[in-house]
């Protein structure tokens, strides 16, 4: 290795994503989730990467960003709630800081400050939307955009023709908000069966993430990148050993003693006022927040992040007989900031240091362009979620919501091939558009997860159900109109109206498409 030569390449890929949460509820779970992940992680975490653009920077992180989220971030009605409740949040961050308990006050000064600044930031370049600020970093290639599935479904278990529409869906979204159609795609869950890649190679997909168990089990290294069965579409594998080292909820730096908690609230304020302390302590006994302590502590977990970048791509450049490998972490972007609240300021300071310490940050694209590609892989079934298999979306948690789902595609497919074949699909239709949407909504793999992860389980099934109601109420219209009674087509254009005023993403959305993937369109 010559002097100047970096030791080797490190890809950080963060993926943003939250279910379609606009007027489905505000507290806890409902758009109070959107908002504080708006303020706490979106804002900070564009800011970070939007500076070091600024300074020449190039090739930073690989950002996924779900079409389902970008829209929310976008849409006229959350961006104007979310002004609100930042209002809100100063006001109430205002009021701590007067509080009588010196402790207290110090936190609540820290809060005015933060929300002042959000609101500044938000009012000054995200006042109409998010996906200026995410074309303005693909353009000047500081970030690599990954697109997706519209509503982050699992993949694995939808048939091949509903997970090419919902991924055509999600891309044609991304290219709509930002002006590019991005190769690579964040597949939802790292979730994999083999055949994937055929959809992905014929939707033009260049290459997609998994997690590193995928790839390990069948021998290949995450080391490197590897196109998947017979076609061209590249899979890249987290590294764990070193993703855990910020991911672990045990040994993880977001649980170090110096950070603010997360699950410890002022109850006046609703406003985190303590520090972590230990992962022992009881909320009631936690140490009051130290904003510069936790800063101190935010510099030494970025060196020893750093440093173990650094091993790591040493250790596999000795085992390598002096070829440079490659470490690809992921990681949830909402990890940085909203629950761990300095996570973004520690951003900053790896992606400042790795280069300093002869660590060339990359991107997927840029290290597919580097060589990083070594052979082939067949994988088999994976994911990212416990036991790195499909039980969190199909396990005996959730069979009752497998088995709705699996209901809904039959339906979907044998309802839109009988519209076409009837004749109600030859022009573009607001009633397929919406039954189209009330089937993506429904399909999100979110509400699978909550449940069996025991998260929000209730609101979780709430949504499945409710979204589930409405695909029935609408199709039940559309299989009358089908089958020759044409005042059901009347009521199906009223519900579809009634229906997209909550559930409206994806304006663009075709639902004829369906039909053509199933190959009714000719």
């Amino acid at each position: 290795m010559t002097p100047n030569e970096p030791v080797g390449s490190f890809a950080l890929v963060l993926h943003s994503h939250l279910p379609w949460l606009a007027h489905h509820g505000s507290w806890p779970v409902g758009e109070e989730w959107l908002y504080q992940s708006w303020s706490g992680s979106y804002l900070p975490v564009f800011r970070v990467l939007e500076q070091l653009a600024s300074e020449g920077r190039t090739d930073l992180v690989t950002l996924g960003m779900t079409p389902v989220l970008a829209s929310q971030l976008d849409d006229p009605y959350c961006l104007s709630q979310f002004e609100t409740w930042m209002g809100f949040w100063v006001e109430r961050a205002n009021q701590l800081a007067s509080h009588p308990d010196d402790a207290k006050r110090t936190v609540g000064q820290y809060e005015a400050k933060g929300a002042r600044e959000c609101v500044d930031i938000f009012g000054s370049e995200w006042a109409s939307g998010g996906s200026s600020i995410v074309r303005r970093l693909s353009d000047s290639h500081a970030i690599e955009l990954l697109s997706g599935p519209a509503t982050h479904p699992f993949q694995p278990l939808l048939d091949d023709e509903i997970a090419s529409f919902a991924l055509a869906v999600g891309r044609n979204d991304t290219q709509l908000r930002t002006g590019c159609l991005p190769t690579g795609i964040w597949a939802p869950e790292c979730g994999y069966r083999p055949g994937l890649e055929e959809t992905y190679a014929a939707a033009g997909v260049g290459h997609f993430m998994v997690d590193g168990p995928t790839l390990l089990h069948v021998g290949r290294s995450t080391a490197d990148a590897w196109t998947i069965g017979d076609t061209d579409v590249v899979a890249f594998g987290r590294d764990l050993g070193v993703t855990y080292r910020v991911w672990s909820p045990r040994k993880g730096y977001p649980g170090g003693a110096w950070y603010r908690d997360f699950h410890t609230f002022e109850y006046d304020s609703g406003i985190r006022p303590s520090r972590v302390t230990s992962t022992r302590t009881p909320s009631e006994s936690k140490a009051p927040y130290e904003p510069l302590a936790a800063r101190a502590a935010v510099e030494a977990d970025a060196r020893d992040f750093v440093d173990v970048v650094r091993r790591r791509l040493t250790d596999l450049r000795a085992e390598r007989n002096g070829k440079p490998g490659l470490v690809v972490v992921g990681y949830d972007t909402e990890l940085f900031g909203h629950w761990w609240h300095e996570g973004p300021m520690w951003l900053d300071r790896v992606l400042r240091l790795l280069p300093e310490a002869g660590v060339k940050v990359t991107t997927l694209g840029s290290a597919i362009s580097d060589g990083a590609v070594a052979g082939s892989a067949s994988p088999r079934n994976s994911s990212w979620g416990s036991g790195k298999d499909w039980s969190v979306w199909a396990g005996d948690a959730v069979t009752g919501m497998v088995e709705d789902n699996d209901g809904l595609m039959r339906n979907w497919r044998k309802l839109i091939d009988d519209a076409v074949h009837s004749g109600l699909a030859t022009t573009r239709s607001e009633v397929l558009d919406q039954l189209a949407r009330n089937a993506l909504l429904a399909l999100s793999s979110d509400w699978a997860f909550m449940v069996s992860k025991d998260s929000a389980a209730q609101y979780a099934r709430d949504r499945h159900r409710q979204h589930h109601r409405n695909f029935v109420r609408l199709a039940n219209a559309v299989r009358g109109a089908v089958d020759g009674r044409h005042e059901n087509w009347a009521t199906a254009v009223h519900i579809a109206g009634e229906q997209r005023r909550t559930d409206g993403p994806f304006g663009h959305l075709d639902g004829r498409l369906l039909g053509a993937a199933l190959g009714g369109m000719r």
